[in-house]
């Protein structure tokens, strides 16, 4: 039995009612120092809490209405521990509903920006502002609490919610029936950082640094003497998880690498030099471009795409896995958000994993234990463990990219040419964001080659080439995301390089579409 690496932290229950946003809650806690979890409402019963042991407990936003049939509510005993509680649009309106109050359809819905006016002090609004302060935040609900506990009073109040905010001060329960965890609430973390620090008297004692230590104790209790195999695909998650490991446990690790011909420019000989050259660490390096393209051949449906390259992939991977010498464990990048995922309550994952590096599947074929040594971590903590680790910039700051690589940015059916072509005109692209020092600002920036050609012009000839599609976007997390602005000279400069340096394009177009409703990838 494996320690628990957050026994000796603080720990926040985040109970979710199904929000979209439920994992920011969790994200701006942990910015403030705090471990937290979250976990569905329908999984939290007695013997969970005093297992768990949470110091303070925040209820999420959700979909449902509480007035409804069936509908989710918090378990009692959350308001029988004498713990702080802090309920959120849904979460403050089960509290209501369960401790006295009433919920009721509002007549005037608020969706979007708003303006609460605080009328009563409390330690929740600390430094915002006295009474008659005006707070902009973020609502987004159809009902409205019309009747609080016994004990509540109102802290906030619009002009059609008498009860945007509540306080039992002597019991510490809060409600908000704003969003304090989405950027659109301006002081939102500071007012969730209240909650916590003033109100539960937690003190932020979740560092980068302690994880790293704690989890490298952690990996060496579970691996003992035994050999692990990490699928390293050169992305973010997989590299840090691998460079965990060696420390944890050296020459035991042993990385393999499979090049399925569909990598960025480059991407593969920095894979082998970053961990065979700079941390010498064991890698075995599959170069399949041709297996992997001739599988590809006339597949054009975005699915059948992932599920072939995904099954491929897993095949390659067992080969050289047995090739090595074979493990008693396998190391996985897994992330909380797919921890989240696979435990919701709506019935498993709401979005299918990318099967590329979906390798949950092999531990049963391959008679292998996990190891997942990044499950507790967001993808910025990861980032900020892969710097803690002294990963150069160069691989800890890179945009993600998807497990299927450039197959799935190239819709329709794909070929080594199209790959060749995208592969130099996506080097471009990101050289020239580079070159404008706009690489940082931006969240995701690629190049998509689409099953369009144009009729063109170049040295009084006619052409008759493909359409490349530029894509950059600014995004939090991922979850919602709007197109960068570039000015029109940075994209001429970068259609002009492209159309002069890449053969097979004739025409360069700039992906205006926020998300939603588009997605950031194409397919």
């Amino acid at each position: 039995m494996t320690t628990d690496i957050t026994e000796h932290h603080e720990k926040l229950l985040v109970i979710d009612f199904g929000s979209q946003v439920t994992q920011l809650i969790a994200r701006r806690l942990r910015e403030s120092g705090i471990y937290c979890e979250i976990h569905p409402f329908n999984k939290v019963d007695d013997a969970f809490l005093q297992k768990f042991a949470p110091k303070a407990v925040i209820l999420s936003g959700g979909p449902a209405s509480v007035h409804g049939e069936g509908t989710p509510r918090a378990p009692q005993r959350v308001f029988e521990m004498g713990i702080p509680v802090l309920g959120i649009c849904y979460g403050e309106q089960t509290m209501c509903a369960q401790l006295g109050g009433s919920v009721e359809p509002a007549q005037e819905r608020e969706f979007g920006r708003a303006d609460i006016e605080i009328v009563a002090e409390s330690p929740l609004f600390e430094g915002l502002g006295g009474v008659g302060h005006s707070e902009r935040v973020w609502m987004s609900h159809g009902d409205r609490v019309n009747a609080i506990p016994q004990g509540f009073h109102p802290i906030a109040v619009t002009r059609h919610a008498p009860f945007a905010a509540i306080a039992d001060e002597s019991r510490r329960f809060y409600g908000v029936q704003f969003h304090p965890e989405v950027v659109n609430t301006p002081r939102g973390a500071l007012i969730l950082r209240n909650f916590t620090h003033r109100i539960a008297n937690m003190h932020g004692d979740w560092t980068m640094a302690a994880f790293k230590d704690e989890a490298i104790a952690k990996i060496r209790e579970q691996v003992g003497d035994g050999k692990v195999i990490c699928g390293l695909s050169g992305g973010v998650d997989s590299s840090v998880a691998a460079v965990l490991l060696h420390e944890a446990i050296g020459d035991r690790l042993t990385c393999v690498f499979v090049d399925t011909g569909l990598m960025r420019h480059g991407e593969a000989d920095q894979v082998v030099e970053l961990f065979r050259e700079h941390y010498n660490i064991p890698l075995v390096a599959a170069y399949e471009e041709e297996r992997f393209l001739s599988a590809l051949e006339g597949v054009s449906d975005p699915e059948t795409k992932r599920k072939t390259i995904g099954k491929l992939f897993i095949d390659v991977f067992e080969e050289n896995a047995r090739m090595a010498g074979g493990a008693d464990f396998l190391a996985q990048g897994t992330l909380y958000p797919d921890v989240i995922e696979s435990v919701s309550f709506a019935g498993g994952p709401s979005v299918t994993i990318k099967s590329h590096h979906n390798v949950g599947g092999l531990p049963e074929r391959m008679n292998m234990k996990l190891v997942e040594p990044l499950r507790e971590l967001f993808k910025d903590e990861v980032r900020e463990l892969g710097r803690e680790l002294g990963l150069p910039e160069a691989f800890v700051g890179r945009h993600p990219f998807p497990g299927p690589g450039l197959a799935i940015r190239i819709p329709g059916a794909v070929t080594k040419e199209k790959a060749d072509i995208l592969r130099h005109a996506d080097r471009i692209y990101i050289e020239e964001i580079r070159n404008a020092g706009l690489y940082d600002a931006i969240w995701q920036a690629f190049a998509v080659l689409l099953p369009v050609q144009t009729v063109g012009v170049m040295g009084d000839a006619r052409t008759y080439d493909h359409v490349l599609a530029l894509r950059a976007v600014t995004s939090v997390d991922g979850m919602t995301a709007d197109y960068f602005p570039f000015d029109h000279d940075f994209l001429g400069r970068v259609a002009t390089r492209i159309i002069n340096e890449v053969r097979g394009v004739n025409r360069v177009v700039y992906d205006v579409t926020s998300k939603p409703p588009g997605t950031i990838e194409w397919e």
